[in-house]
Parts: structure tokens; sequence; C-alpha cells
């Protein structure tokens, strides 16, 4: 059991706090924001133990919204002297490069610990029922999972069922790692960086675009969360951040319409003539303004100057009354369509899974979200003819404890379920359902697909790129065969 397994180590039947989110999780996602905004150790309360969120110490170049706009912010490209011309070169160079063909990943975080019982549920099982009697799946309930008869789909994930119907989702019903950790934000650190190491401070895809990216498109690794998703934090090559490609707005006191944009166009401008400044103080702010210049011109085709999206989906996608997760989805199939130069794509999902009590309550109704809002954008991308080029992995830290609690809730467990979604995926199982009749002994599943092991099978199959520059340890992996 990890250090912080305590966080979650009550006896089943005790009570769950009314909030329905443990200490951990809440306290973690606070640091996790406070080191990304000033650096490691600067939250007081900061525990010693935890890994620093990978990007933590990366200089942040960027201007942030006012309170209900959008944001974008260039990471990594400061340090590196670059010009808002070669910026915007690069971006222009990367998108001819890649040309039509050109992979892209999205990496999708399901906060929380999503369970993977409830997903793919053991429906007939009187033990299972017998562990969950509020909780369990009915019988009969949901859709058949086809490589295992002993399971079935989740109603709520009615969407991912169609989808592997038809191929195009990849199922890893028990992964994981050897000794795993059940804190929050340890064991999502480890899947963020790609290994089972507190002091990387690189994330995996942020690795691989050190090596294969270039120094000149900040646009090869997006992160749609509003700021840096580590997965991709890079030691050297830039990365950006937005919310979405037509909320990018920045607040100016008293100044809008006309004036706005060609103050924006000025302060790029000066920023690019400032930027080899003599003065430390003066190059950083000009780089800053430089650089997400750039970014902005390549996005203000998607937002009209009110700031109103100006791109249409070929598809519906659902609405969410928690955040803005499928709009998010919605201007990403925008812009791949459009042949922006991405390749690595990150966003969290605004719903959280750390069930501890009153799972249904919260649970059905965001796994259906995420699984309708997927779906739509499968179907987006094929509208647009890219969908070849898209592979997106669903995963999460942990999966939760096989007994449900006295709180009509699951505890942090080890191993869980995975999808990756795209019609190039090879659409079927990979590995096996780990059961329930053979538990650890904290009562939660064992793992039989390592995390790393899907990571290095990612980059060499679908980036075609050698695992052993990104992943530490890499041939000690076993590679699965996910790509057609």
């Amino acid at each position: 059991m990890g250090e912080h397994a305590r966080e979650d180590a009550r006896p089943t039947g005790i009570s769950s706090r009314e909030c329905g989110s443990c200490e951990g999780f809440t306290r973690s996602e606070a640091l996790r924001r406070a080191a990304a905004a000033r650096g490691p150790r600067t939250a007081r309360e900061w525990d010693p133990r935890m890994p620093h969120p990978a990007g933590a110490g990366i200089d942040r170049r960027g201007l942030l919204a006012g309170a209900a706009g959008g944001l974008l912010s260039v990471y990594g490209a400061g340090r590196l002297g670059l010009t808002n011309r070669l910026l915007a070169e690069g971006i222009a160079r990367a998108a001819t490069v890649q040309g039509p063909s050109s992979p892209i990943l999205v990496t999708v975080f399901l906060a929380g610990g999503i369970d993977s019982l409830s997903i793919l549920a053991p429906a007939s099982d009187p033990l299972y029922h017998k562990l969950r009697p509020t909780l369990a799946v009915a019988p009969g309930a949901g859709s058949a999972f086809t490589e295992d008869p002993r399971l079935r789909w989740h109603p709520a994930a009615g969407s991912f069922a169609a989808l592997h119907d038809a191929g195009k989702v990849t199922v890893f019903p028990g992964i994981g790692y050897a000794s795993p950790d059940m804190s929050h934000f340890t064991s999502r650190h480890y899947w963020e960086v790609g290994a089972t190491e507190t002091r990387i401070t690189t994330g995996w895809l942020g690795r691989y675009l050190d090596v294969a990216g270039s120094a000149g498109n900040p646009l090869q690794g997006l992160s749609m969360d509003g700021e840096m998703n580590p997965t991709l934090a890079t030691a050297s090559n830039p990365v950006a951040a937005i919310d979405r490609p037509d909320d990018f707005s920045l607040w100016l006191n008293g100044v809008w319409g006309d004036v706005f944009t060609e103050t924006l166009d000025s302060a790029a401008a000066l920023g690019a003539a400032q930027s080899r400044s003599h003065d430390a103080a003066i190059a950083q702010v000009a780089q800053a303004a430089s650089e997400v210049g750039t970014v902005r011109r390549a996005l203000a085709p998607f937002s009209d100057s009110n700031g109103n999206p100006t791109y249409h989906s070929p598809v519906s996608y659902p609405t969410s009354g928690t955040g803005d997760f499928p709009q998010r989805l919605a201007g990403l199939a925008a812009m791949i369509g459009t042949g922006l130069p991405l390749r690595c794509v990150a966003l969290t999902s605004d719903m959280q899974f750390d069930t501890h009590d009153h799972q249904q309550q919260t649970f059905d109704s965001g796994l259906q979200l995420i699984a309708d809002s997927l779906a739509a954008f499968q179907a987006d991308l094929e509208a647009r003819g890219v969908a070849d080029r898209v592979l997106v992995h669903l995963w999460s830290e942990f999966g939760r404890r096989a007994q449900e609690n006295g709180s009509a809730g699951t505890d942090h467990g080890a191993a869980g379920v995975s999808l990756l979604i795209g019609t190039r995926t090879n659409g079927t199982m990979v590995g096996e359902w780990p059961g329930i009749a053979n538990l650890d002994v904290n009562g939660n599943q064992v793992e039989n697909v390592d995390f790393r092991g899907v990571y290095c099978s990612l980059l060499e199959q679908w980036f075609g790129h050698d695992a052993s520059a990104v992943i530490p340890g890499a041939a000690r992996f076993q590679r699965y065969g996910l790509v057609k």
C-alpha cells in the first residue's frame, strides 16, 4: 500500500465525508494549482512526501484572461529566445510538414478514480451483488461485453458499448501498475509522467515532444484545461494551454472592440521587437506578448470579434450543466479539421469520480456525459474526414474498491479500466478482466496490463518513435497490439 493510502483506509461501514470526495483529493488539486502557479513548495500546507506536478517548475509565459474569459499561455518557449516571427513560421511549417495524415493522440483524464466495476460489471455474479448490495448493476442491464460474457456495460456507457461493437474501442479492463499507491495525487502523477517515480518533472508526452517535436510550434502540445496539463510538460520545446479555441479573450480595462484587437496586435508586435532586450524583465514580458500573439492569430478563425464561435460541428454534442467538456471536444475537432499542427492534446473532464458516498447521484450522469461526448467527438472527426488521424486515450488514476462502503459509495482501489478510442484502434480487449474472487489484501482488483506498456505501444505503433527515449525502463514492459 502506498504511503498516502491511509487517506482512504477506513473500514467499510464507517460513513464517508458528506462532500463525496476525500480530503486528500481536494487538497491535492489545490496544491497542484498552487505549484503550477507559483513554483514548488510555495504552499504552506504542501506535503513534502507528495510528488511535485510535472511542469510545476517551468516558466509560465502568457497573458491570463479576466474572470469570465478564456486563457492562453505558451510554456517553455521563452527560454529558447524565440521571436514572434520564428513561432509564426514554425506553426506554418509544422502544418505543412505534418500533412493530412499525421497522427494525433488525445489523452482524457477522468479525475478521482472512476469505478471500473460499474463501467464493466459482472452483473450476474452473486459475489458482486454481495459486495455491492446497493451499487451493483442489475442483471441484464446495459449491453453485453462481447469479449467476456461475464461482463455488461453500465447502462450509462451505452455510447462506449456501441463504439466497441463497431470495433472503435480497445478496452483495458485490468490496467494499473504493481504495488499500487492509492493516493490520488501520487498515482495520477505516475500516469502523467509515465513512471512510478516521484521526482520526474516532465510529462510522458512532454518528453516525446522534446525529442520528436520542434522548437517553433507551440501547438504541437495543446492543453485544453486552461492551464498546463502535466502530461504535456516539456523540458525545452514549447507547448500551449487554452480553454476553447473560441474562448480566447484577454481582459483589458476599458478596452474592447476594434481597439481591443489593435491593442493586442500592437502588444504582440512590440513584444517581438523587445524580446531580445538586455533587460531580463522586459524581455520576459515582451516574449509573453509575442508568443501569445502568435497563437492568438492561429486561433482567430475560430471566433468572431464578439468572441462567438465561428465554427460549426457537423454532429450534435450533449449539453452539460457542470462544465464545458463537450464544447472543448467540439472545438478540438474543429481545430483538427482545419489542419492546425496538433500532435498531442490533453483534457481533464469536468466531472469528478471520487465517489466515496452516494455514488449513483453523480456517477451515472457523469459517465453518460463522458461517453456521449466522446462518441460525438468520434462522429465529428469521421464527418470531417480526419478520424484516421486521431486516437483518444481515456484513463483514470485508479479503480475503486470491490466492496461498497457504508455510505453507498466506493473507496480507492487499484487496477481500473482504460479505453482507446478511434477508427484505427484494434477494437478488442487487451489483457483480462481481473475478476473479484481473488482480490488483493486491500480488497482491490489486481492489474494485468501495465499502463507504461500501453504508453510504449502507443509511442511505437502510433507515433513510430522508440519508446526507450521517453519511458524509463521501456524494455521491461510488454507491448500490446493497439493500432491497425
